[in-house]
């Protein structure tokens, strides 16, 4: 199922349990914007280039649409509908003032030069530049940009509307991005697991860990978990997979990824098959990859006990009906994920005021929105009898359908 039709589904089974007047839960659904616009570049050769830039923003009723641009060259209108729809809820589950957008360059990072990046991200700028804002829209980045993309936004946003730090958030510390920020989703990731388990009576100490995925928020996951106490036995990346019992040395895998550009040939565990990491024995499944991973034809191998999805829409809803049935606990990603997106608003704020924090409070404020949230979605869960995936979709709806419902929708 596509990302599209799983956010719609999950959506109208939180409108039902809500009991959402059908006109209301029509306008939720309906796209606020929807902007396509045509980059063409000169390339280092001397040749013209075009691609394709999108931004959808999904809705605005709780404050400014927020949501990472990216790089990637299967950007599509469908997939990044859903990601703004997804960002609406995640934004509201963890209760910031914020609505939900997503944006996207069909183009492959890895084939252009950083001038012809840079070329591609200010034409991208001065085609959507009077419909992102400080109050209106603020990008963010995502799959294939980084810091240094958000630079470029913020420089070239400037030259129409004067110095903007808070336009942009995941931007580098020295033009006005937040302490905390690069570590924020693992560590996000690593309070919200830490609120499920002590729900059960347990922590983090003790508990084995499988990881699919070593970018920023696996590695971050990784290192924290560890710290923390855990024991990360098995982890996959897109070069191969590594796996040690009694836990893998995660300092020395950092290094190595850094090294060899992957985790590939790792001497401190043995090498397993990266479709197999999923159903491996462990206590805790953190996919932060890929959406779609565990789906109808693995969701019966699984072992963990706890998924928690570090990544957005790792679990198919076929999927989640039969782990539901073998009494997996699933911590959806709107709440699990939603660390980076909570910091990016500590950082807009930061920009607001013109004042920074220092990292100790950036992480201090983290813990007490993630505790929060899932404090919030097991309250939802309660009271409308119903998982927390649901507990989550219906905490989030809720929220943006009392506001745009006090804010007179229908005038």
């Amino acid at each position: 199922m596509n990302a599209l039709a799983a956010t719609s589904r999950n959506f109208k089974q939180a409108a039902k349990l809500l009991g959402l007047d059908s006109k209301l839960e029509k306008s939720l659904l309906i796209p606020f914007r929807e902007i396509k616009v045509e980059c063409t570049i000169p390339k280092d050769d001397g040749t013209l280039a075009s691609y394709v830039g999108f931004r959808v923003q999904h809705d605005n009723a709780r404050g400014p649409m927020k949501g990472g641009i990216r790089y990637h060259h299967e950007v599509e209108p469908d997939e990044v509908n859903a990601l703004a729809q997804l960002m609406t809820w995640k934004t509201a589950v963890a209760n910031i003032p914020y609505g939900g957008a997503k944006g996207g360059i069909g183009c492959s990072p890895g084939d252009l030069s950083i001038s012809e990046l840079e070329r591609l991200t200010r034409v991208f700028t001065q085609k959507i530049h009077d419909l992102i804002g400080i109050h209106t829209d603020v990008p963010a980045p995502d799959m294939g940009t980084n810091g240094q993309t958000m630079a470029w936004i913020l420089d070239e946003y400037s030259k129409f509307h004067g110095y903007s730090p808070a336009v942009v958030t995941g931007k580098p510390v020295d033009l006005g991005g937040s302490l905390g920020r690069d570590a924020a989703t693992g560590r996000g990731v690593l309070f919200a697991t830490e609120a499920l388990l002590a729900e059960h009576g347990k922590t983090i100490a003790g508990q084995r860990f499988v990881i699919q995925g070593f970018g920023n928020v696996g590695s971050w996951a990784a290192q924290l978990i560890t710290e923390a106490g855990g024991k990360v036995i098995a982890i996959s990346d897109v070069t191969g997979a590594v796996k040690n019992i009694k836990g893998l040395d995660i300092a020395k895998l950092m290094k190595h990824s850094a090294e060899n550009r992957g985790i590939k040939g790792f001497e401190g565990g043995d090498a397993v098959d990266s479709n197999s990491l999923l159903t491996e024995d462990c206590d805790v499944l953190i996919p932060a990859a890929l959406g779609g991973v565990i789906n109808k034809e693995n969701a019966d191998d699984i072992k963990a006990k706890y998924i928690i999805e570090a990544a957005n829409h790792p679990t198919d809803p076929e999927a989640d009906e039969i782990l539901a049935k073998k009494g997996v606990l699933i911590l959806p990603d709107i709440l699990a994920n939603s660390g980076g997106v909570t910091v990016s608003y500590f950082e807009w704020v930061q920009n607001i005021q013109g004042f920074m924090w220092d990292e100790e409070k950036v992480n201090r404020e983290l813990k007490t929105y993630m505790t929060r949230a899932f404090r919030d979605t097991k309250e939802m869960c309660h009271s409308h009898h119903c998982d927390l995936r649901m507990g989550a979709f219906t905490l989030g709806v809720n929220r943006v359908a009392r506001a745009t419902v006090l804010r007179g929708w229908e005038a």
